[in-house]
């Protein structure tokens, strides 16, 4: 089977290999891949900016969906035929996040989905909803479900709640989903004027190009009447942390999902005390996450928003459009193709 990996170094590169089909053992699954999806820390594995283990020569990518075609004499949570995605964190079934969970992080401490098969834990199997494709099932194991729990983390979402997401990627566009699913009103910023029109046809109520109004905080406390949101998603960290406390009102929450501007920055404590503020961070998310998310989509029939879809044979294609920053929603590799 083609399998890719990554290679040695600081800023590994990745390489194409002829592989042996892998064999289940007792609780394992073989599942063919249909496709696979990408996220930022994908990337930042390549640019040497990904602070987290991962392992060496593995193959990456935590997001796939495909058909189970062997499972060990043990299995009992699936069979042989049956749609399937995995969550990221294979151990991870409820409750609270622990550090062994991310011993077995799929793409990252373990092999991920960039492969033409998976072997995958029984424990971390979740069956698909008849009316989602595969390739939009591939895009939903960490974005979707970092954006539900992230959603979710200091206080369950509620129908009237007031959401920030920022830019167009997989998390801002799953929180944005999740959000409308509920009854949320949704705010957003973004980097041009375009995105925000993709934004607004999303569902977003209103949305401010950050680049025009580089105090977009004020913005955004101007459209909730000076008392800002409820729940702030923020995705870049280094850059938007101060602005995201200045937007979120007294007593609200903000989940802190990603560090695409970076890892260094601060919140002044005072900025906290203040208002009242719940700041975490949003460790993707369960198994239970994933299937209370999944029950949630096949409820409305939400289909996941998809940027562009990749052959395998052009799998650094995909990678250049995740770094170009261009994309809106998630870019995904079909291996159907």
């Amino acid at each position: 089977m083609k399998t890719v990996r990554w290679t040695s170094g600081d800023k590994p590169s990745l390489e194409l290999h002829d592989e042996a089909m892998p064999s289940p053992g007792p609780h394992e699954v073989v599942v063919r891949v249909h496709a696979a999806s990408l996220n930022f820390r994908d990337q930042a594995i390549l640019d040497g900016a990904y602070g987290g283990p991962t392992k060496p020569n593995g193959v990456p990518l935590s997001d796939g969906a495909g058909e189970v075609i062997a499972v060990g004499h043990a299995v009992q949570r699936t069979k042989v035929g049956d749609r399937v995605s995995a969550s990221c964190c294979q151990h991870w079934i409820s409750g609270p996040t622990l550090p062994e969970y991310h011993a077995n992080s799929l793409g990252m401490t373990t092999d991920g989905w960039l492969a033409e098969t998976i072997l995958l834990h029984e424990n971390a199997i979740v069956q698909l909803p008849n009316y989602m494709s595969y390739t939009e099932a591939a895009s939903l194991p960490c974005a979707a479900v970092t954006a539900w729990t992230a959603l979710n983390l200091s206080s369950p979402l509620q129908a009237g709640d007031t959401v920030l997401v920022q830019g167009t990627g997989g998390v801002a566009l799953f929180s944005l989903q999740v959000a409308k699913m509920f009854g949320a009103k949704v705010l957003a910023i973004t980097s041009s004027d375009d995105k925000a029109e993709r934004l607004k046809a999303l569902g977003a109520a209103a949305v401010v190009n950050y680049r025009s109004y580089p105090d977009w905080d004020k913005q955004i406390l101007a459209l909730t009447g000076g008392q800002g949101v409820d729940k702030t998603i923020d995705i870049a960290g280094e850059k938007t942390i101060v602005q995201s406390a200045a937007a979120t009102k007294n007593g609200g929450s903000i989940s802190l999902v990603g560090f695409t501007s970076g890892f260094g920055g601060g919140l002044p404590p005072i900025h906290i005390l203040a208002k009242s503020l719940h700041v975490a961070g949003a460790s993707i998310g369960s198994r239970a996450h994933f299937e209370a998310l999944l029950r949630a989509m096949a409820l409305h029939e939400v289909h996941p928003v998809l940027d562009q879809v990749f052959p395998f044979a052009e799998y650094e294609a995909a990678y250049q459009r995740l770094k170009s920053g261009n994309h809106i929603g998630k870019v995904v590799i079909d291996f159907a193709h």
